[in-house]
């Protein structure tokens, strides 16, 4: 299953001093990059990236479960420092698919309304 990742600094992890920011890209930001290019290459990370402009990633996952998505995303050093939101995704086929009886349903009431 796919997983939209957005993960952003929180407010309360700005650095304020340059010694600050120096140990954020140190200690979190480079080994993160790192770490999602190694998910890259084992195909846990199917697409997304680094943010421009900001501190921030959006991350397409791939997991077979919600404890494989955590250990992912737990598993970069920015992420006790990020505020962080995931989206599951649906495949195109699959949400044609529950729309289908929608769809029925509908054309059966405008067909009743129709004939009224």
């Amino acid at each position: 299953m796919h997983y939209l990742i957005d993960m952003r600094l929180a407010d309360s992890s700005r650095p304020a001093t340059p010694q600050e920011a120096l140990t954020l890209i140190e200690q979190y930001i480079l080994p993160s990059l790192e770490l999602c290019r190694k998910y890259v290459q084992d195909k846990k990370i199917v697409g997304g990236g680094p943010m421009s402009a900001t501190i921030g990633l959006a991350l397409l996952v791939e997991a077979n479960s919600a404890i494989e998505l955590d250990q992912i995303a737990a598993s970069l050093p920015l992420w006790s420092r990020m505020q962080t939101t995931v989206t599951p995704l649906t495949t195109f086929a699959g949400r044609a698919e529950v729309l289908q009886p929608q769809r029925e349903r509908l054309k059966a009431l405008v067909a009743l309304h129709a004939g009224a």
